[in-house]
């Protein structure tokens, strides 16, 4: 079936089809977590499941959460600490936080500005902005810091195109784990398909490229038409001569893999297995985090996504050995309630309340906490 697109009444109005008082519910959001429950009965169950939803049975999905919950930090006391700062070098770039916002498609599904609303509350808080190749935003039109990240297509032309494009941007993701599109049952089950006015805007492509087929939702059957499964790491060397950006490579969970990142020029790693979108049963990412940071030492940053749902979850993910980390589907639900300014601060707010209550006045001292894990 298709989804409707979420579009505003009027300018900064609540989104057609909200329940009365969305808007000053809103405002009562007191964690990052609560946009998901705010943003429920905006959305149509469909959409709600392709954003939510996982591969598989989801044990990679649900897995993320309870690995981060695992995980105990040992805070100190009487450190004399009265404020927390948060900032962080990403990429040789200051960044009022050690975040940045996931590569996310498809942000005008929720929103009628989509990608441009997010990306303009990144840019206002401090933070780079990660643009998918399949934003339904042209890339050209994304204000503010902004990655681009790439995923490899059949078409080389179109990579080499996609990779002329973004020399304005800061850095190059490059996706790695998504030879094809893992099995999102929720989404076959609904028939998903893009609405009227969502594209890929990227890419060229017709309503027929998005069309479902048996046993495939239409995003699915896209992506298995465009992606091409065959990538390898010469790919990666060979896109290392054609860029000059720095080049980050997400979807790693092997060290061994992380090691050939390095050797292939690359600037970063994001440990990553798709927020659970991916290989069901692939492990956590945080669980995978420590044996990649210990592989590539001090050469390249270490970043992490998957999981992360409030500031308590950065602090971890850094303690564990990450310089910083991607936050995805908390801030595409608040983008659907029209709340990613207040989800910015609340972010804020929450990672430094955490700092406070380790003993931590900087990302420095964050980095020495002790931890465990209680799995």
């Amino acid at each position: 079936m298709g989804i409707e697109p979420i579009a505003p009444e009027a300018e900064h109005a609540p989104r057609a089809g909200a329940s009365a008082g969305v808007a000053g519910r809103r405002a009562g959001a007191v964690c990052l977590a609560d946009y998901e429950h705010l943003a429920g009965d905006l959305l149509p169950e469909p959409l709600r499941d392709f954003i939510s939803g996982g591969s598989g049975t989801e044990s990679t999905l649900d897995g993320n959460r309870r690995a981060l919950e695992r995980v105990r930090i040992t805070p100190r006391v009487m450190a004399g600490v009265e404020v927390a700062d948060p900032t962080q070098q990403l990429l040789g770039t200051a960044a009022s936080l050690p975040v940045a916002v996931a590569p996310m498609a498809y942000q005008r599904l929720v929103h009628s500005e989509g990608e441009l609303e997010l990306a303009r509350a990144a840019a206002v808080a401090g933070v780079p902005y990660v643009v998918s190749t399949l934003s339904s935003v042209p890339l050209e039109k994304i204000p503010g810091d902004c990655w681009f990240q790439l995923y490899w297509l059949r078409d080389r032309r179109v990579v080499e195109e996609l990779v002329a494009r973004a020399a304005g941007c800061s850095a190059l993701v490059v996706t790695v784990d998504v030879p094809v599109m893992g099995r999102r049952l929720r989404d076959v089950r609904n028939g998903f398909a893009l609405p009227d006015g969502v594209v890929a805007a990227n890419l060229e492509t017709t309503k027929e490229a998005h069309t479902a087929v048996p046993g495939l939702s239409a995003v699915a059957a896209h992506t298995q038409s465009a992606f091409s499964p065959t990538v390898s790491w010469s790919d990666l060397e060979w896109l290392r001569r054609r860029t000059e950006l720095p080049l980050v490579v997400k979807g790693i969970l092997d060290p061994r893999d992380a090691r050939r990142a390095v050797e292939a020029g690359a600037s970063a790693v994001v440990v990553s297995n798709h927020g659970g979108r991916q290989l069901d049963g692939a492990v956590a990412s945080i669980d995978a985090l420590p044996a990649v940071v210990d592989a590539v030492g001090n050469e390249i940053e270490v970043l992490m996504d998957s999981g992360i749902r409030s500031g308590t979850d950065v602090l971890k993910a850094l303690a564990v050995g990450a310089h910083g980390v991607l936050v995805g589907r908390p801030l595409l639900w608040a983008l659907a309630v029209d709340a990613c300014d207040e989800a910015f601060g609340l972010l804020r707010t929450e990672l430094t309340d955490a700092m406070l209550l380790a003993g931590c006045a900087d990302l420095a001292a964050v980095k020495e906490l002790s931890w465990r894990n209680d799995g």
